[in-house]
């Protein structure tokens, strides 16, 4: 709830869609939980916490002291490291990211493929096809710097990044 209230109250939606932001953050646990079934020694309640709330320093006014207040300082770390240092370049937020994100367990790195892989459907219309190919470009970063963390989300990102070429 916590997240859907933060997101719903930020007024934000999926891009390109009227659907709310709280059916991407319920399809990046879903992608976590069906990762969990196969995957040994894995913890599921801190991936699906950090899965749910995953944009809320990112995209709405939550921070982390709030995260760690409520959910706890391992699951706040998870978060503020899937979120981009927006007083950085705009080109290199996703590698300072996923330098966060590779100090993190292994969770955090499956929720990072999972967020990429529900990303990755049809684009929205009014992306041009350099920004299709850059956001084609950033998830061949995702997994190539992630891949070891699950390698059951990372085969399920490569063949989405393999189909959203048909989009480029």
């Amino acid at each position: 709830m916590f997240a859907a209230e933060k997101h719903s109250r930020a007024g934000q939606k999926i891009t390109g869609t009227n659907l709310p932001y709280v059916v991407h953050l319920s399809s990046v646990a879903m992608e976590i939980i069906i990762a969990e079934k196969i995957t040994e020694n894995f913890d599921l309640d801190l991936a699906v916490e950090v899965a749910l709330l995953h944009d809320t320093i990112e995209d709405t006014d939550t921070e982390y002291s709030e995260i760690s207040d409520l959910f706890g300082k391992v699951t706040a770390d998870g978060v503020l490291a899937l979120t981009k240092d927006r007083s950085l370049p705009g080109k290199i937020q996703m590698k300072d990211s996923l330098e966060r994100i590779l100090l993190q367990s292994r969770e955090i790195w499956s929720v990072k493929l999972a967020d990429r892989i529900t990303n990755l459907q049809k684009p929205p219309d009014t992306w041009t096809k350099d920004k299709r190919a850059e956001y084609m470009e950033e998830a061949k970063l995702i997994l190539n710097s992630l891949k070891d963390g699950n390698i059951y989300l990372s085969e399920r990102l490569e063949k989405k990044i393999s189909d959203y070429a048909d989009f480029i």
